[in-house]
């Protein structure tokens, strides 16, 4: 028997279902007497570390600073972003630092960021 290329067997292998790979890795498995997860689990975790690192926080809180001079306009701000009631939206913006929405999209607290911003708010994304 020829022996087969890299490029052979990774083309060989695309045309395989999910289930035939996993039967494939398990009778290598068998065969060599090895684990394809301990080797695999390590490269995989690093790799994700990286990319992590690389794109930055993936969940991020916006934090209301100081309401500026417009206050009631932050106020309104604060309850249209949260759906709280006036009162509690006002008591927010009243003890500062005050958390407006955690653990949510980088992309969502640039948009309630500038929405306060606009308001006259300065706000921190952590």
């Amino acid at each position: 028997m020829a022996k087969l290329t890299k490029e052979e067997i990774v083309a060989s292998l695309k045309e395989y279902t999910m289930l035939e790979l996993n039967e494939l890795v398990k009778a290598v498995e068998e065969e060599f007497g090895v684990t394809a997860a301990v080797a695999a689990a390590p490269a995989a975790g690093a790799a994700q570390a990286e990319d992590a690192g690389a794109k930055g926080p993936s969940e991020v809180s916006v934090f209301l600073t100081n309401a500026g001079q417009t206050k009631v306009a932050v106020i309104k701000a604060v309850q249209a972003i949260t759906g709280l009631g006036l009162l509690d939206a006002k008591k927010m913006v009243d003890t500062l630092p005050a958390a407006i929405k955690e653990h949510i999209s980088t992309s969502e607290a640039d948009e309630i960021k500038a929405k306060l911003v606009e308001a006259g708010a300065e706000v921190e994304v952590k």
